[in-house]
């Protein structure tokens, strides 16, 4: 599956797959501080990206974002997402391709800040994919919680409790968890019951 989503978005990109940053790309997702955010992540967003291809404006840049959206991850940082952006901004320059998909793939990366819905479609289907997790089943989204936790081992229990309501908080309190009609339909029910049972054991 990889292998394949890696050289399709760069086929849809009219450019040959370049198999180093691959190689890099792989290592990255398998450093020792990540837990949630490793090739597991990767395959799943991947596997809810393949039947929605088609829809997408820009299949080849939405793709080659998902796979770098995540190439820089530490814990204790907080430009984990821009720092990823700049990194596929210099692949995509370094093999040819014009500066419009350059902007369009760090703007792709950017969204998974979740700091604001985005407004473009590539963008909020790239966004409903990352977020596809808080809709898994039961068994899955406990293991993401404890992956999630144990990314943050090194912040107190009580302060992580806190800090990590607040943000599943924030989910709930959103008019919608998902952007596309697609996610909404699929998912948003799920999400919804998955974080309502998160907040209430916490």
């Amino acid at each position: 599956m990889l292998t394949q989503s890696w050289q399709r978005s760069w086929a849809a990109l009219g450019m040959p797959a370049p198999q180093a940053v691959l190689d890099s790309l792989l290592a990255a997702y398998q450093e020792g501080q990540r837990s949630y955010h490793t090739l597991q992540h990767v395959q799943e967003m991947i596997a809810l990206l393949e039947p929605l291809l088609g829809q997408a404006q820009h299949p080849g840049e939405l793709e080659l974002a998902l796979w770098f959206h995540d190439a820089v991850y530490q814990p204790r940082a907080k430009d984990n997402e821009l720092q990823s952006a700049h990194w596929a901004a210099r692949v995509m320059q370094q093999q040819g391709l014009g500066e419009a998909a350059v902007q369009r793939v760090h703007a792709l990366i950017m969204a998974t800040c979740h700091a604001a819905l985005p407004q473009q479609y590539d963008a909020q289907l790239l966004v409903d994919i990352d977020l596809g997790i808080l809709a898994a089943d039961a068994a899955r989204f406990a293991e993401y919680e404890q992956q999630i936790r144990a990314e943050y081992l090194w912040v107190p229990s009580w302060i992580y409790r806190s800090k990590r309501r607040a943000v599943l908080q924030s989910f709930m309190d959103r008019e919608c968890i998902y952007s596309t009609p697609v996610f909404s339909a699929r998912f948003e029910a799920a999400a919804r019951r998955n974080l309502e049972q998160a907040l209430h054991t916490r």
